[in-house]
């Protein structure tokens, strides 16, 4: 596929990387620095390139939103039209110290931002996991046993992309249903990142849900 990446921080230039090194075309955008995009396209070792933006929305298959909230308008504008994208978003709801969520539980994040892009197709997935897990991940994936990450959104097609790009990555995508269910989705992921943060065990952090079918 043809990915672009709006956003350079931590969650955009690994995902970035990861995708360009599985395969992907992947367009580095929206960062203060032209040379931190070029040294990210260079890492990546893989097809990958920086642009503005506005390039990285234009032919791309699927968009990764991973932007700070207190810039979304402004990476949209930038980007331009996205009229019929797969927008694949792990850009939390924060407020501007990142101390709690300004949207919450009668509506989120994910919601919030397909209102500004109504003709996109948003998909949530990946704001669950910190990034420092992202790369032991993807170098483990061949491996039976994968940890898992939620995604929700309301558009098949879109989805199915989701899913895709994050078996890429090495976890097992568990569809968690409509875009509303990011309304529970964005909380847990605070609840990850005090786990990751907090604790004692350093960030490395991933999840699992096991189903289990035994009799009773």
């Amino acid at each position: 596929m043809r990915i672009g990446i709006l956003g350079s921080g931590l969650m955009g230039a690994k995902l970035g990387t990861i995708w360009a090194r599985a395969g992907h075309d992947v367009v580095f955008s929206y960062s203060r620095s032209e040379a931190k995009l070029e040294k990210l396209a260079r890492d990546a070792k893989g097809h990958a390139r920086a642009g503005t933006p506005r390039e990285a929305a234009k032919d791309a298959d699927a968009l990764l939103l991973a932007v700070h909230w207190s810039r979304v308008d402004d990476v949209l504008k930038q980007a331009g039209d996205v009229s019929g994208k797969t927008v694949v978003s792990c850009s939390l709801p924060m407020n501007a110290d990142d101390t709690g969520l300004v949207i919450a539980h009668t509506s989120s994040g994910a919601e919030a931002l397909a209102k500004k892009v109504p003709k996109a197709r948003v998909v949530a997935a990946f704001g669950t996991v910190p990034s420092e897990v992202l790369f032991a991940v993807f170098a483990a994936k061949r491996k039976a046993s994968r940890p898992s990450l939620v995604y929700c959104g309301d558009d098949t097609r879109a989805k199915a992309v989701a899913a895709e790009l994050i078996r890429d990555v090495g976890f097992d995508p568990v569809d968690a249903g409509p875009l509303r269910i990011a309304r529970y989705t964005e909380p847990f992921t605070l609840l990850i990142a005090q786990l990751a943060y907090e604790g004692d065990d350093g960030p490395q952090l991933a999840y699992r849900f096991e189903r289990f079918r035994g009799k009773a």
